[in-house]
């Protein structure tokens, strides 16, 4: 039995990985074929049954993981950075939640005979939009800028205030099925314990981080066994509470001042994705296929009403006096894909209301996993042409994605933004962000080849990446990175290698000098450096009929250093295999200290 549990749980990584790999393969969401895989290894085929070989075990891993996935999404929860996203995200999140929530309630009492508070609780669940499923989609779509904020936000945000309406209105039913328990001080306590112990745990964990109480390889281990001991704690100190204290305590920690949780955030995405993979696969194979079928047309009116009455009614109530468009409203009527939270919170609770003995507690995990079915299935297939028709697709990109927030980068992209060019900085560095931040250039603290930069890093309006930072072990990883996002065309890096040497080993391919390598084969993150050092700056030239191209490289000679091009509103890097270029280009370049634009020595 111990070796059959031993090789289930190796197959549940080695499918999880496939799983996930084959959603990144296909530009799919990683919860389709994730939810295809548990489906085809439980019900259809009868090889995977969490619960005979889990057994008791199976409530605690779904609990801890469910807890581990709600503390993860609340770090997110940054107030700062919501308001920074206008006003449409905010109501959203409020108004916008409280008319899907009430659409789908009433919808779901009045067509599958729940009772009001089963009604009530099944909206709860499946008012959350997951970025895990929203940002694929969004790729492959491309929609306006303003628009991609929008629902990727929205994805964002929205995670753990479902959880916490959940969980509110299953204390309330699990209370109220106790004729024994006052409701009110039952409901009351769990309220009191989860904002109170999840809030002063924040606030301890911050104050233990913000002083360095502990060596920096212990922190993302503590911060994780500490989540998980309040988690238990509350749930201790009044059942259920703890699902409210981990998401409060996670909100407290990504707002509260002087306290750093990016690197801690990194390690629990890492985890997240994981415990998403293994759980969602598990939650599937535990599906009902007998159920699922019984829930019939009224299932699938259902989805229906979710997807094209609670979902518009939202949107256009929420876009009341906003710039947006009625082609931008219909598309944010159209997407709002379900995703793991909900399938995981509903799996819970089923088993905890199917205990109690609650009616209806069996067709719960059915129905969320048809809105997830679904919505996903529907909406990833049709989004994009959607956009199409509806014109807000953002068309060509041209902006740049800038990986190295340097002193050189800075002023490049100061020269771009004011040609009207989109550019993001993204640097690990603390310190050049904050230069970055100062000149007003959108920036990403952080690796973008991460799993928190899929998510939160908003690559709207980007088409190509210059890799520009003096991180050499980190550079190739980017590269290869935004190679897959946007093909091996549109990533460039500097030749950094040791030209001296010369082993093969430390030598770029001939082809990646011709056609990627930034700026020429003889341009380097050192000389960049060095150049500005000494006061080299960025200038812009209009190459003409009078003033093309040669007459520029003649009077400069090797003095400057061409960098990009504007050609008829599109951008192109200057790379070794750009030799000659024609006139009506506006040229961006980098000249020496000590040389005016005319030629002559300042």
């Amino acid at each position: 039995m111990l070796e059959h549990i031993t090789a289930m749980l190796a197959l549940l990584g080695v499918l999880s990985l496939f799983c996930q790999w084959l959603g990144w393969r296909l530009r799919l969401p990683a919860i389709l074929p994730l939810l295809l895989c548990g489906l085809l290894l439980g019900p259809v085929l009868d090889f995977l049954n969490p619960d005979a070989i889990f057994g008791n075990l199976l409530f605690p891993i779904i609990s801890l993981g469910v807890a581990v996935i709600l503390f993860e999404g609340a770090l997110t929860l940054n107030f700062k950075e919501i308001s920074e996203h206008g006003g449409m995200v905010t109501r959203l999140v409020t108004l916008g939640t409280a008319i899907t929530w009430a659409c789908i309630s009433v919808a779901t009492h009045y067509l599958l005979g729940f009772d009001w508070l089963m009604a009530i609780l099944f909206g709860a669940l499946v008012v959350v939009t997951g970025p895990t499923v929203i940002v694929p989609m969004l790729r492959s779509v491309r929609p306006k800028t303003e628009l991609a904020s929008i629902l990727r936000w929205e994805g964002i945000v929205i995670d753990p205030i479902g959880a916490i309406l959940a969980v509110l209105v299953f204390e309330y039913i699990v209370v109220a099925a106790d004729p024994t328990t006052h409701v009110l001080h039952a409901l009351g306590a769990m309220l009191i314990v989860g904002l109170g112990f999840g809030a002063l745990s924040g606030y301890l964990v911050g104050l233990i981080l913000r002083k360095n109480l502990l060596p920096h390889y212990l922190r993302n281990t503590a911060v994780l066994t500490l989540m998980l001991a309040v988690f238990v704690g509350s749930n201790l100190l009044q059942e259920e509470a703890g699902l409210l204290s981990v998401t409060v305590m996670g909100i407290w920690l990504a707002n509260m001042k002087g306290v750093e949780i990016s690197d801690i955030l990194e390690f629990k995405e890492t985890l997240t994705v994981l415990l998403i993979s293994a759980l969602f696969i598990l939650l599937a194979a535990r599906l009902n296929a007998d159920a699922l079928l019984s829930l019939g047309w009224q299932g699938l009116a259902l989805l229906a009403v979710v997807m094209l009455v609670a979902r518009p009614l939202s949107i256009w109530c929420c876009g009341v006096g906003t710039s947006l468009s009625s082609g931008d409203k219909w598309f944010l009527s159209w997407v709002a894909p379900r995703g793991i939270v909900a399938a995981a919170i509903s799996s819970l609770f089923a088993i905890k209301l199917e205990k109690a003995g609650v009616a209806g507690a069996e067709l719960i995990v059915p129905l969320v996993f048809l809105i997830i079915i679904g919505t996903v299935v529907i909406q990833s297939l049709t989004a994009g042409r959607w956009a199409k028709i509806l014109g807000v697709t953002a068309g060509s990109s041209q902006g740049l994605l800038i990986f190295g927030a340097s002193q050189f980068s800075r002023a490049v992209a100061k020269a771009l933004m004011s040609k009207g060019v989109t550019v993001l900085l993204a640097d690990n560095n603390w310190d050049n962000i904050r230069l970055a931040r100062m000149d007003n250039i959108p920036v990403y603290f952080g690796n973008p080849a991460s799993e928190h930069a899929e998510n939160h890093m908003d690559l709207s309006g980007i088409g190509r990446v210059l890799v520009m930072s003096p991180y050499r072990q980190l550079n190739p990883l980017v590269s290869f990175y935004f190679q897959d996002v946007f093909g091996g065309e549109k990533v460039y890096g500097l030749n950094n290698g040791d030209s001296s040497n010369g082993s093969a080993r430390h030598q770029l391919s001939e082809s990646y000098l011709k056609r990627l390598c930034l700026f020429g084969d003889a341009v380097s993150y050192s000389k960049l450096a060095s150049l500005m050092a000494k006061g080299a700056t960025i200038k812009s030239t209009n190459l003409t009929e009078n003033f093309d191209y040669s007459m520029f490289m003649q009077q400069y000679g090797q003095t400057a250093i061409p960098l990009i091009y504007l050609q008829e509103g599109k951008v192109k890097v200057f790379s070794a295999a750009d030799t000659v270029l024609s006139h009506g280009v506006e040229l961006i370049s980098l000249i020496p200290a000590g040389i005016e634009l005319n030629g002559k020595e300042a």
